[in-house]
């Protein structure tokens, strides 16, 4: 078998698979956007241990199709996943990734609904926004394209009281 170079495709045998080549900018503008995702997954997590819970950031390099949240909480008896954003005004969290926190509590957590809380956390700046989403939701298959938090909002959940507001 040989292989060889023409006009930035790679022939191999008889197929063909284009090689694509990132512009150095955009590599270190990728870099640094997972390491602030990074980090703020991080802060939570000592934020977390801070206030009285036991946490762990789950470290998934990609986005995949297994039902995983970014950090996974613990307090007591209840058991809380969270997806992590970092923005400076708003942050979005797409339906599919809502939906991840629900089957990962629903299929992995044997524990009552009441013990389990998918909660959305938006680092926005040196603001932190908390959001539990309803279980009723996610059953009656009403979860919205996105949920958006901005700065100014408020945030249903306090970590510190660990109460829905």
């Amino acid at each position: 078998m040989r292989f060889y170079f023409s006009n930035n495709l790679l022939r191999f045998a008889r197929c063909k698979i284009e090689v694509k080549v990132m512009k150095e900018s955009d590599l270190k503008a990728l870099r640094r956007w997972r390491r602030r995702g990074f980090y703020s997954e991080n802060a939570l997590v000592k934020l977390l241990q801070k206030n009285g819970y036991k946490a762990v950031r789950v470290p998934v390099s990609n986005p995949s199709l297994n039902p995983l949240p970014d950090i996974i909480a613990r307090r007591e008896s209840d058991v809380y996943a969270f997806e992590v954003k970092n923005a400076s005004y708003y942050a979005y969290f797409p339906k599919q990734q809502v939906r991840k926190l629900f089957e990962f509590l629903d299929q992995m957590v044997p524990i009552p609904e009441e013990h389990k809380h998918p909660v959305l956390a938006a680092h926005l700046g040196k603001k932190w926004i908390f959001r539990e989403i309803n279980w009723e939701i996610w059953k009656d298959n009403k979860l919205p394209e996105q949920e958006r938090i901005i700065k100014r909002d408020k945030g249903n959940f306090d970590i510190e009281n660990v109460k829905k507001k």
